[in-house]
């Protein structure tokens, strides 16, 4: 009867763990999907944002790049290659000329085409008012790749794809 107890108490500990596992550990494709959650909080922007906060998402920004990110657009000014210091620059850039911005993510398609390096194809939706009051609404399809290191994800190509 005491072995019974045993083996019923380790059978218990097994799936509590397996539960825990599944639940607490984020799988590969949540953390992907966190990187581009935290990049859309990043680049948006509100109207009461104080320029300490300004500043601290444009650092953060450049956080969820790999050094050097390639960037590739239709329009060839912006595309090449980007150091993380020189993407938080452009979106701190971009950002300054809006007095309310919110980056919209949808239909996120993430794909694991080899070991560690992740690529997801969406629809980025950018909504915000100018600086000068013009209202702007954008959409585009992307396509990033994101590469694992010191196990977290990295922006390594971006690509504004023609639909």
């Amino acid at each position: 009867m005491v072995k019974g107890r045993y083996f019923f108490a380790g059978g218990l500990m097994v799936i509590i763990g397996i539960v825990l596992a599944v639940t607490v550990f984020p799988s590969e494709e949540k953390r992907v999907r966190k990187r581009f959650r935290l990049l859309s909080e990043w680049v948006s922007k509100f109207p009461e944002e104080n320029s300490f906060t300004m500043l601290q998402k444009m650092k953060n920004i450049g956080t969820l790049f790999l050094e050097p990110c390639e960037l590739k657009a239709p329009h060839e000014s912006f595309s090449g290659s980007y150091t993380r210091q020189e993407m938080s620059a452009y979106a701190g850039s971009a950002r300054s000329h809006f007095s309310q911005l919110d980056l919209k993510l949808y239909d996120l398609k993430v794909a694991f085409p080899e070991k560690e390096v992740a690529q997801v194809t969406l629809t980025a939706r950018l909504i915000g008012k100018a600086t000068s009051g013009e209202q702007v609404d954008e959409i585009r399809e992307l396509e990033c790749h994101l590469k694992k290191m010191d196990r977290k994800w990295f922006f390594s190509q971006v690509e504004v794809v023609e639909v």
